[in-house]
């Protein structure tokens, strides 16, 4: 009777070719659905730098203030999983050593709000729950994820502009490297508010719609390339007051030349940065190459044992086969008679 092959080697086989369905699966599905932008977000960015502001209690601008700038973004988990979008509330607040701390943020220098609608996929701009303002670009609070060598839009908020930001190499952030992107805006008018005329050289018109302009010195993102998470962020906001129709600055109200995230928050982001993408990466790379090796290893041992197993199993039949009963002989016959 011939003997079939081992049952260990049955199971070996079935766990190799397992593993190896399991790894393009993670690579192609699971992958793509850990990279999306998360809905219960709570992160706090704080900026400083030095430069002017214009003080309005002594209606002149003042040079040589620490500016501080806090950014709070807070997901909307219920209309996030209504959606399916990521939606962000973003509350913004520019401070100077007079206002800081503030207990409420309407004391600062400038208090703004914002809904940041993205896909959570691609972070491209979604116009939907309450968005404000609109906006467009790739890129704003984050970049998207696996970020590529190119340029890429940035969206502006106080210029409500999209700004091209080039790819300039690498740097390392608290031992932690990413991708360097940069670029400025030039000198556009950015609104209009009303003021006194004597504000912006015009003594005998007592109010006047003065054109609000706005610049940005130089704006640098170093950004994680798994993920998009900016580990660092250098803006140079400039905004100024001319009369309509001027082509010269009348007042300055914020110019700080270099405002750039404290050592606090590059530390926070790095921290971030290093654990989603270490997560990122076991779902990609690390767990799919293991998972290949290893059923790539079971199948082959699945195999060798099968065919050892068929062959020890002819071999012991062949052992085992009872002998034919010899011919009597002639003097066997006639011991018997």
């Amino acid at each position: 009777m011939r003997r079939s092959g081992s049952p260990f080697a049955f199971i070996l086989l079935g766990v190799g070719v397992f593993l190896l369905v399991l790894a393009p699966m993670l690579v192609w599905y699971v992958k793509p659905r850990a990279a999306v932008n998360p809905i219960d977000i709570d992160v706090t960015a704080v900026y400083k730098g030095t430069g002017s502001y214009f003080d309005v209690g002594e209606t002149e601008t003042l040079s040589g203030e620490q500016i501080t700038v806090t950014q709070r973004v807070r997901g909307d988990v219920a209309e996030s999983e209504r959606s399916g979008n990521a939606v962000w509330d973003v509350v913004t607040t520019v401070d100077t050593e007079k206002s800081l701390p503030a207990a409420d943020p309407h004391d600062a220098l400038d208090f703004s709000t914002a809904r940041w609608v993205t896909d959570r996929r691609t972070n491209k701009p979604v116009h939907c729950c309450d968005e404000q303002p609109y906006h467009e670009g790739e890129a704003y609070l984050k970049f998207p994820f696996d970020v590529e060598k190119r340029s890429y839009q940035w969206w502006d908020s106080t210029g409500d502009t999209t700004v091209t930001l080039s790819y300039q190499g690498t740097q390392e952030i608290k031992g932690y490297q990413g991708y360097v992107f940069t670029g400025k805006v030039a000198p556009m008018q950015a609104g209009t508010r009303q003021v006194p005329g004597a504000l912006v050289g015009l003594p005998d018109t007592p109010q006047v719609i003065a054109e609000e302009w706005y610049s940005n010195h130089g704006i640098k993102l170093v950004v994680d390339q798994a993920t998009g998470r900016t580990l660092y962020a250098q803006l140079g906001p400039k905004r100024t007051l001319r009369a309509p129709g001027s082509d010269e600055d009348a007042v300055t109200l914020l110019d700080v030349d270099k405002l750039s995230f404290t050592d606090a928050t590059q530390q926070f982001a790095v921290d971030r940065a290093e654990q989603d993408s270490g997560q990122l990466r076991t779902v990609g790379v690390t767990a799919p190459i293991g998972a290949a090796s290893a059923g790539l290893l079971s199948t082959i041992a699945a195999v060798v044992l099968l065919v050892r197993g068929r062959r020890r199993g002819g071999e012991s039949d062949e052992d085992l086969a009872v002998p034919s009963e010899p011919a009597p002989t002639a003097e066997l016959t006639a011991a018997r008679r």
